[in-house]
């Protein structure tokens, strides 16, 4: 009689019950409090001066309210004044592995050591989404991205490499190269940025290609909001490869730390290798099961760099309890991530996150994946201007219904009117990595302020 093939990469660990996990959280949390506290120069000053000692705590609320929150500023200081990598790391220089970085969007990149056992933890993650979406390891993945140092996709070929699959690197390609290669080489799953998977699609519509009838079976993205988070990504997507698509929430010195699910609505934070929970970023209380808050990490897949109690700023609506269906019992994120609670502006009294603007837009028909957020400032105030690139097959005389469409559409669910404007179509850039959809111009309008009225001592 033959075994049903589970629907799980790991039963056990992904159907657990909730008091299980919370135990077997507690434990790990215990031994990581007291590994940073004896190597880590950095948690052992930090905590002394906060006065907090691992042995202080005795329950998961203990350590959620009394270990000391970690931010990614203060790790990027801390390696400007100690390169490479400050008094955060944890092991010695001939334990460190592989080097990694940060994208750098919104600043300085931040240097990340990996150990060769946090590979195998960051690349397992992965694993726990492509096997809920079918993947399995008799089948190839394709990678279109150029490597450089960015942790993000190496993570993604440490997966790999742990699954027991085939691997063709896109490193170097150009866009109509990856169309050719991926017909030549026949892989079965795509791996890269939704916003560049949907460019490949592109690419092929304009050398006559059709990928829906090529060998992929599955597309899986990462870097930036994709199928699990927005619906119209998912569906242009599927119906553009003919395939299935997957998404991964990801944080480049943390981990792989939530993988979707075969229902493809949210995605389920990876509680083998991460502890999570929500705040409220302005009181730092923790916020009830299914209310919006700041997700807080501590991961287990980063030893030569721990990450306790760490400051994502993604606000997520996150359920601790089974509530999408497909079965696990992992800590589940609603739609993914809602928005930034470090980046928020305020627009006519309003406050306004891009992030949630972004995620309006992508569902509104006749627009492409290529639109930016372009933020600016009018004397004391914010503005915003969104800029929309309509999808090709959409003639000319239905461009003013997108924006309006786009305009309503935000006016509805945010509460207030933005201007819209439509660009022609390839006008926006394309790039391998995330796409760059917001545009923020006032810090350069402010320094030019200063210039005409001649610096600090007149502002």
């Amino acid at each position: 009689m033959s075994i049903p093939e589970s629907r799980y990469w790991n039963h056990w660990a992904e159907t657990l019950n909730r008091e299980a996990i919370d135990a077997l959280h507690f434990k790990r949390l215990k031994l990581l409090l007291d590994y940073a506290y004896t190597r880590s120069a950095f948690y052992r000053d930090y905590w002394k001066r906060a006065g907090f000692h691992p042995d202080m705590v005795r329950s998961l609320e203990d350590f959620k309210n009394r270990v000391p929150l970690t931010d990614k500023k203060d790790f990027l200081q801390l390696q400007e004044d100690f390169p490479p990598y400050g008094p955060t790391v944890a092991v010695g220089e001939q334990d460190i592995a592989h080097h990694a970085e940060t994208s750098g969007s919104t600043g300085l990149p931040l240097r990340i050591p990996f150990t060769d056992y946090d590979t195998e933890r960051y690349g397992e993650s992965w694993i726990y989404g492509w096997w809920a979406l079918g993947i399995r390891p008799q089948d190839s993945f394709y990678f279109a991205f150029n490597w450089g140092n960015y942790a993000g996709f190496w993570s993604a070929y440490w997966g790999v490499r742990r699954f027991g699959a085939k691997l063709y690197s896109g490193g170097g390609q150009t866009t109509e190269q990856h169309v050719r290669n991926i017909l030549r080489l026949k892989p079965t799953v795509l791996i890269s940025t939704p916003s560049y998977a949907l460019r490949i699609l592109e690419a092929a519509g304009q050398m006559g290609v059709d990928l829906a009838s090529s060998s992929l079976r599955f597309t899986y993205h990462a870097g930036e909001p994709g199928p699990c988070s927005l619906s119209s990504v998912r569906k242009k997507l599927d119906e553009g490869f003919g395939a299935i698509s997957g998404e991964l929430l990801g944080i480049a010195e943390v981990d792989a730390v939530a993988p979707g699910c075969r229902l493809r609505r949210g995605v389920h934070m990876s509680e083998m290798s991460n502890f999570s929970w929500s705040m409220d970023p302005v009181s730092g209380n923790e916020v009830g099961d299914g209310d919006i808050g700041e997700n807080v990490l501590t991961t287990y897949a980063n030893s030569a760099q721990p990450l306790i109690n760490y400051r994502t700023h993604d606000l997520v609506r996150a359920f601790n309890r089974p509530v999408c269906g497909c079965g696990s019992t992992w800590r589940y994120l609603d739609g993914v991530v809602l928005g930034r609670s470090d980046y928020m502006i305020t627009i006519k009294g309003t406050n306004v996150y891009p992030a949630a603007v972004e995620n309006l837009i992508s569902d509104v028909p006749g627009v492409s994946p290529h639109f930016q957020l372009v933020l600016s400032r009018e004397g004391a105030f914010d503005n915003l201007l969104i800029r929309i690139e309509p999808e090709a097959h959409w003639d000319v005389s239905r461009w003013q219904g997108i924006a309006d469409e786009v305009v309503q559409r935000i006016k509805d669910v945010v509460g207030v009117r933005l201007n819209a404007e439509i660009v022609e179509v390839g006008t926006l850039p394309r790039t391998e990595l995330k796409a760059k959809r917001i545009v923020d111009t006032r810090e350069l309008e402010f320094r030019r302020e200063l210039d005409r009225s001649g610096g600090w001592a007149h502002s």
